[in-house]
């Protein structure tokens, strides 16, 4: 039984290298999502921000054209008052007073809409300091999390490299029929590959094995595989009481 034994202990010791490696991989899969969930955030805060220019823009353009119009019928309200001092008739004086008039009402709803502008500016100002805010945070973060991503990525990477060059020395140690069923199975099926059978119940189904493969098992003389998961599978007291 020694023999089958140490052919146990070896496709246990390749397993736990290839989890090693799944769970390593997966890592560097997965790693640069937080970096690209936080791009994405902030290329959507970089494109609310330019709306938000777009709206200044368009906003200091009316101020300046509602200014502008205030001046000049502020003009034209000061030339008609001087004019009005020289009007030699009634009927002249009434046209001039009612054009007066209408120049200041005007002005009047000039100022009012030129009030709520400027609230409007001072919203939309205090909106594009805060999304400033948020972006400078953001891009803070983004920049520490890629160094530290870079920096992760390639501890990781070289422990990849160390447990390649260990699994390759595994392999060279495991008789190649049973390595040929250990790969077979490991590209078919999802981790792990060679599992425990635990009171006649194999560890990586959860399904009872039938009696008879149980009483081959428990011999120790050959390793078989589940007949319901087809994963490699051992009596768990054989290994355990074996363990060094």
């Amino acid at each position: 039984m020694s023999k089958y034994i140490e052919q146990i202990k070896k496709l246990v010791s390749l397993q736990g290298i290839d989890t090693e490696l799944i769970d390593l991989k997966n890592k560097m899969e997965e790693a640069p999502k937080h970096l690209e969930m936080l791009q994405n955030e902030l290329d959507s805060l970089e494109d609310q921000k330019a709306q938000l220019e777009e709206r200044l823009k368009l906003l200091n353009d009316q101020k300046k054209k509602l200014e502008h119009d205030i001046e000049e019928d502020a003009g034209k309200i000061k030339k008609s008052k001087n004019k009005l001092m020289m009007v030699s008739n009634t009927r002249e004086y009434h046209a001039m007073m009612r054009e007066m008039d209408n120049l200041e009402k005007l002005n009047r709803f000039r100022e009012e809409e030129l009030n709520n502008l400027m609230e409007e500016l001072q919203s939309q100002q205090s909106k594009k300091e805060e999304l400033t805010q948020q972006i400078k945070s953001l891009r803070d973060e983004l920049d520490a999390c890629q160094a530290t991503l870079d920096s992760e990525l390639q501890q990781i990477q070289e422990r990849i490299l160390e447990l390649e060059r260990a699994r390759k020395k595994a392999c060279a140690d495991i008789p190649v029929p049973i390595l040929s069923r250990y790969n077979f199975i490991k590209d078919r099926l999802h981790n792990p590959v060679i599992v425990s059978v635990r009171q006649s119940v194999c560890t990586g189904c959860f399904i009872s094995i039938p009696p008879q493969s149980f009483v081959e098992i428990q011999k120790g003389e050959q390793i078989l595989s589940c007949p319901n998961c087809q994963r490699l599978i051992y009596w768990e007291e054989h290994y355990s009481g074996n363990k060094e």
